[in-house]
């Protein structure tokens, strides 16, 4: 045989091995969902702001526009769980992101997007596949302490992300490279959007961003979810990044009685409260007030001050958070006085429809003396709830779920005008304490709190 003909039998059985063995590569059988037709909007409306939207050859296109909001495209579909991923490439002048579980709800902020956003960030700051609370907490995960996470983005070209939102965590890599790693109990479900972010009057308008690929998986998620080797940020009673940075401080650690003790004892209640998994829950007891472990305080006193709890009420239940309480005032039966911040199943506790002013023992009212927002966003009972209460020269609001349900002037007359009609008239001065303690109510009912924050603007100790 020639040596011409042995060289071209030789590349033929090369070029065959070859042939076989790419077609014998295993395709890839997760049952993905293209969320992107590649040629229409079809499943997707706008929220937000004005910034366009376009489909070309196959990409979705956002463009920015001066004099506008944060823009959102969204997924008309809600989802809880799931594994996403998608590629895109951005322009490196503009700050993006892709919003996950998050929600737009009339009561809060006018309808305002707000939920996890992972982060697009072409800056030199680099926190691209980072975790930003949008419209509510900020920052929950950086990527300051992952720098090979950092470097993973590509500038001016595709990068793809993966996501996995599963139960309380939260995952994220950034083309193969594991970026963030939360676990945060917060939203567990919402739409997806695409963010086109504002620009200032500076900055050039018709910068781009272009996403493609967009698919996702909801079905069998343990056998496809990925481990990350990155160590996770627990935000579960801690502060987040800018709580810490804005002066907010734990009013619970979250597994010690440390910083409390009972409104009429000096130590913590040996009974009628319970700590475990990082959850503080007052017991069932009857439903009568303070006759178990009985409220407990803070050991410091507040003046001014901004307080949030999360909180959890069982059918039927009945608690509260007060505040400017002092706990030599009524020291017989009963609980300890201040102005309350109304805890209640306002469907089957029959407070909610007593008190000297109407409404006024609803949940998140001013206890017996102002109703909160009928149109209030509360979460149904068994699921937790964010209190908000905030204090500034006598100016005081109560907020539910990120909207302000009431709110009021301290000490002025027509304060004192709704105390000399209440329950609490035979209390001189009532509720206007320049400083008290922070109180958590035993009402006899199953009651849990967790994320109990402070940011004191005057304390002094009890």
């Amino acid at each position: 045989m020639k040596k011409s003909t042995l060289f071209y039998s030789a590349i033929l059985l090369v070029s065959v091995s070859l042939f076989y063995s790419c077609s014998e590569k295993p395709k890839d059988t997760t049952p993905w969902v293209d969320l992107f037709d590649g040629s229409t909007l079809n499943g997707w409306h706008q929220k937000g702001g004005d910034a366009t939207y376009t489909v070309k050859e196959g990409t979705i296109v956002g463009t920015t526009v001066h004099n506008t909001t944060n823009s959102f495209l969204t997924s008309d579909k809600m989802y809880d769980d799931f594994i996403l991923e998608l590629d895109y490439k951005v322009d490196s002048t503009m700050n993006s992101g892709i919003q996950i579980r998050s929600n737009s709800l009339p009561q809060y902020r006018d309808g305002r997007v707000h939920g996890y956003q992972v982060e697009i960030d072409p800056s030199e700051r680099a926190w691209s596949g980072g975790i930003y609370d949008e419209s509510r907490r900020g920052w929950l995960n950086t990527l300051d302490n992952n720098p090979e996470a950092q470097k993973a983005f590509k500038q001016n070209d595709w990068n793809h992300y993966r996501i996995e939102a599963i139960g309380d965590t939260i995952k994220t890599w950034v083309n193969g490279v594991a970026a963030a790693h939360l676990i945060d109990e917060k939203t567990k479900s919402g739409f997806i959007c695409l963010q086109v972010h504002s620009i200032k009057a500076d900055k050039k308008e018709g910068t781009e961003i272009i996403w493609k690929n967009i698919k996702i998986l909801t079905d069998s998620l343990s056998k496809y979810s990925q481990k990350s080797p990155v160590k996770p940020i627990i935000t579960k009673n801690n502060l987040t990044i800018d709580e810490k940075k804005n002066g907010w401080k734990l009013l619970w650690d979250g597994e010690t009685t440390n910083g409390w003790k009972g409104a009429k004892l000096e130590a913590f209640p040996e009974t009628g409260w319970k700590i475990e998994d990082g959850i503080l829950s007052v017991l069932a007891s009857g439903g009568a007030e303070s006759t178990a472990g009985g409220d407990i305080v803070t050991s410091e006193l507040y003046s001014d001050f901004e307080l949030t709890v999360d909180f959890q009420v069982n059918a039927g239940g009945n608690s509260g958070i007060k505040y400017y309480v002092d706990t030599n005032i009524n020291k017989g039966a009963g609980s300890s006085i201040g102005l309350e911040y109304q805890i209640l199943d306002d469907d089957l506790h029959p407070d909610a429809k007593l008190g000297n002013h109407e409404g006024s023992r609803t949940v998140s009212s001013l206890y017996d003396l102002i109703q909160a927002d009928v149109n209030k966003p509360i979460h149904p009972v068994g699921e937790w709830n964010t209190a908000y209460i905030s204090s500034k020269n006598n100016h005081v609001e109560h907020w539910l779920n990120g909207a302000k349900v009431l709110e009021y002037e301290r000490k002025s007359d027509d304060f004192k005008r709704l105390v000399s009609e209440s329950k609490y008239a035979k209390w001189p001065n009532f509720g206007e304490l320049e400083k008290g303690q922070i109180l958590l109510q035993d009402h006899g009912d199953l009651v849990s709190f967790k994320n109990v924050k402070i940011r004191p603007i005057n304390t002094t100790k009890d």
